[in-house]
């Protein structure tokens, strides 16, 4: 039986770029159901008694990968949206596309059906974010450090550079919300590439 067609927006960005935000805006005001990938590490990683840093938790995603395989996390982000599709939602946004091997996986296994979105947020914009976050906030310097990681180890930046359309979050977050609201208009309601925005 073939499964039902679904709208599968993947949002993926770098640490502070507001893909969070972006995520909430469409789970409240346009009736998505979120998926987040990290929701995949918070048992085994609760075992562990491990002080919750951004180093600690970096470190862990990174070596599951590498005993588990690349495909590790994907595999099981897909079975929750076919669950997601098959108990009848059909609006469903990822938060968060590490991998370049993930989002291979994810274009293969729902040809058409899935919009990656790149939220590009300026370096200094990031900075400031991180360093007023409640939980875990980070120091300029930390950021870099997790930029570097991230694309290096994880090749986080292939599914940025690649990405379908692009929001750039440089003012607040209502501008944000606004730039999401344009998906109902008759203008593109993202840009292309980074220049158009």
């Amino acid at each position: 039986m073939t499964q039902p067609y679904a709208k599968i927006i993947a949002l993926v960005g770098l640490a502070g770029s507001g893909k969070s935000s972006a995520v909430e805006y469409l789970t409240e005001k346009k009736d998505f159901q979120k998926f987040t990938s990290v929701a995949l590490f918070i048992k085994p990683w609760t075992r562990l008694e491990l002080k919750k840093t951004w180093d600690n938790q970096q470190q862990f995603r990174e070596e599951i990968r590498r005993r588990e395989g690349k495909d590790f996390v994907i595999k099981r982000v897909i079975k929750n949206i076919h669950d997601l599709i098959n108990a009848g939602q059909n609006k469903i946004v990822l938060d968060g596309l590490y991998t370049w091997s993930e989002y291979k996986f994810l274009k293969h296994e729902f040809p058409g059906q899935v919009v990656v979105i790149a939220i590009v947020t300026p370096k200094y914009l990031r900075y400031q974010r991180m360093a007023k976050r409640i939980e875990r906030p980070m120091q300029p310097h930390e950021v870099d450090q997790r930029d570097w990681s991230e694309i290096e180890n994880l090749e986080k930046g292939g599914p940025i550079a690649i990405a379908d359309y692009f929001i750039i979050n440089d003012g607040s977050l209502e501008q944000l919300h606004q730039k999401n609201r344009r998906r109902n208009s008759r203008r593109p309601f993202f840009c292309k590439s980074p220049e158009q925005c």
